[in-house]
């Protein structure tokens, strides 16, 4: 847990969570920071399974992965690939529409470009590679187009450039082969986007349960979330975003590979609402993560 990417608080909300379930349920576990040398921590730990709540840069991006192929360390969730496909923004997108799943019109841009949006306005400006919306902002004029490239380049060498959608934000979580109830969310206190602080903070954003969609909405998205994991290579356990857009229905925004169990995260609630408890959720996503 923790790490060094941006999301280095959220991690050890989710570590902790889990650490706590894992000691609750009597499994001897160990607590480590990944911002300290790993290998060593690992070794000195005589860690034989690794439970990840790594966020961000480092953690999601099959690099930490990658060490624990190497070390033949198991670990919970999805692997190098799948891992890094997910989080790199570029990546997943050319996959999605490889495979002609819906997600808005998009570019990448590997430096800022002065000329403004090719896809006129409003767009989205994300880094390509962040999670927890660090770094995305919402364009709607020409002028705001500076300072958003300014923020997303801040954390990652390439931005992607979206389509604005228009609809209601849900959620879908995917355990095992298994979809979840999809969540509705609705951001709070104004703002404009489910942004890092409709995530984290107490009441930043109102979920809703069962989404307020169409049973064809919500049988389309499900099949496209399953669609999007089984496309990426995901085991285990995932969170798959979408914009329900007025004119297209449901388009992918991305896939999260190692989703947040804070308190006001999004898969726990989705378990719960399936009959699953957290302690069984944390069990369950290391017994997927170790059976093919």
């Amino acid at each position: 847990m923790g790490g060094r990417s941006a999301e280095r608080s959220i991690s050890f909300l989710t570590g902790k969570a889990i650490f706590a379930s894992l000691k609750r349920q009597g499994f001897t576990a160990v607590a480590i920071d990944a911002a300290r040398p790993l290998p060593e921590a690992l070794k000195k730990n005589k860690i034989d399974f690794a439970y990840l709540a790594l966020h961000g840069t480092g953690g999601e991006d099959g690099c930490v992965q990658g060490l624990l192929e190497w070390l033949r360390i198991p670990y919970t969730g999805s692997g190098v690939f799948a891992s890094a496909a997910a989080m790199d923004k570029k990546a997943s997108k050319r996959l999605f529409d490889a495979a002609k799943l819906p997600t808005a019109p998009w570019y990448a841009l590997d430096q800022p470009d002065g000329m403004g949006s090719r896809l006129g306005y409003p767009v989205v400006v994300k880094p390509a590679s962040q999670g927890s919306a660090v770094g995305v902002s919402i364009v709607k004029k020409a002028n705001d187009w500076p300072a958003a490239l300014k923020n997303a380049f801040r954390y990652d060498g390439t931005a992607i450039v979206e389509r604005l959608l228009r609809g209601p934000e849900i959620t879908i979580g995917i355990l095992g082969r298994r979809a979840l109830p999809i969540i509705e969310i609705l951001p709070q206190h104004h703002r404009p986007f489910y942004d890092f602080h409709a995530k984290y903070a107490p009441g930043g954003s109102r979920h809703i349960l069962p989404a307020r969609i169409s049973a064809a909405q919500a049988r389309r998205a499900t099949e496209l979330a399953q669609a999007a994991c089984q496309i990426l290579g995901i085991r285990a356990v995932a969170r798959v975003d979408f914009i329900v857009d007025r004119r297209r229905g449901p388009c992918l925004l991305e896939v999260n590979t190692i989703p947040g169990m804070t308190k006001t995260s999004l898969l726990p609630e989705a378990a719960r609402a399936a009959g699953i408890d957290f302690d069984t959720l944390v069990l369950k996503i290391a017994e997927y993560s170790v059976v093919a």
